[in-house]
């Protein structure tokens, strides 16, 4: 761990010296200590830049910030067990629904809506948005912690649908109307902001559920309640002050389903992190290369048909060639080296692995799916 003194705030960085961290990045946790109010800047070992403030970063300050938590206020990664009477991934890739278009009204994902929808935001529920978001059928790995596993009702073998996504439009809307009145600055009023931020985290956490409704059903299973759910873009109060999270999820004492690639494990962690990570831990393997980036390099190296399949065997469901290239398992860290870099300073212990069978980022249009609205 690095921990340099800054004019406004300390600045830790918990990963290890072989770890790859852009030097930019750095540079964006200094930036944001410099802010007023700002007391500590914990830099996770998934930490890459962001647009204006870092990715894989929880900041502790006496002053709210709406732009350190962006625009997918939220987002997070659920994890729910499914049970299937046979594997076979290219046919169940084929039976995934059209994520991208909002569910018909009469389709029965929407039974897990209870009460009243988070701000009656109803357009884009149900659908899962782009970039890094999925949803993905995986199967338990390896399990390094079986007590823990069993608590959660897991074994090796079992299927599980994992879920990334967040509040879409709804988070959009909450920071533009910040930011046309007041730029990058503090929010004015932090009750009035931290209103509609929770909103839009509850907003999130429904997604998510009515997501994994669809493919559960899509798939011929009946949708169950999720086992882990943990939301990384968010402002929590703690002790009087602000604790923004982007691209950290919460690490005292919960479970974290820590995201790797759509070619690797992704690990499902116990986490306990103390004040000086933010009380965070990591939340993917981290991009170690920008979309264009991975676009160039993808280009000169693969073809569209060999991303479609991944090194661990699993389907990738993507209609979207540009955002194969930009997604490709190579744009991102080694997640075996961002796990290893919170084991080594105590900040989440392994409790299992989960391996992909069929990711979806996007429908294939032509392939027997509807088009996009």
């Amino acid at each position: 761990m690095s921990q340099h003194p800054s004019p406004k705030a300390t600045v830790a960085v918990f990963a290890s010296p072989t770890s790859w961290i852009e030097s930019d990045a750095v540079a964006q946790c200094h930036q944001v200590a410099a802010l007023d109010g700002m007391r500590h800047v914990a830099g996770m070992p998934d930490l890459h830049p962001g647009k204006g403030a870092p990715i894989g970063a929880a900041m502790l300050s006496a002053v709210l910030y709406p732009f350190l938590v962006g625009s997918d206020i939220g987002c997070g990664i659920a994890v729910f067990p499914i049970k299937l009477r046979r594997v076979v991934p290219e046919k169940l890739a084929a039976r995934f629904p059209d994520l991208d278009r909002v569910p018909d009204a009469d389709d029965p994902a929407w039974d897990v809506v209870k009460g009243d929808i988070p701000a009656g935001h109803v357009e884009g529920l149900g659908t899962v948005g782009r970039g890094n978001h999925f949803v993905e059928l995986a199967r338990i790995g390896t399990v390094f912690e079986p007590e823990h596993a069993n608590r959660l009702g897991l074994d090796a073998g079992d299927l599980v649908l994992v879920v990334h996504s967040g509040s879409r439009g709804l988070g959009e809307r909450i920071l533009r109307a910040h930011t046309e009145m007041h730029g990058a600055g503090p929010a004015p009023d932090p009750a009035s902001y931290l209103a509609l931020h929770d909103d839009a985290v509850r907003w999130g956490a429904l997604n998510r559920r009515l997501l994994a409704a669809r493919v559960a059903h899509a798939l011929g299973a009946e949708p169950t309640e999720p086992i882990v759910d943990q939301c990384h873009n968010l402002v929590e109060v703690r002790d009087g002050l602000y604790l923004h999270r982007k691209g950290a999820a919460p690490g005292d004492g919960r479970g974290v389903l820590i995201a790797g690639t759509r070619g690797t494990p992704s690990y499902l962690v116990a986490g306990h992190a103390g004040a000086d990570a933010g009380h965070s831990v990591a939340h993917g393997a981290g991009r170690k290369m920008s979309r264009a980036d991975a676009l160039r390099r993808g280009r000169a190296k693969h073809t569209v048909e060999e991303l479609r399949r991944t090194p661990v065997g699993s389907v990738v469901v993507c209609g979207d060639r540009q955002l194969l290239f930009e997604e490709a398992p190579t744009a991102y860290k080694r997640i075996e080296q961002v796990i290893a870099d919170l084991v080594a300073h105590g900040l989440a212990t392994p409790v299992a692995t989960t391996v992909p069978l069929v990711t979806y980022k996007t429908a294939e249009v032509g392939k027997g799916r509807r088009g996009r609205s």
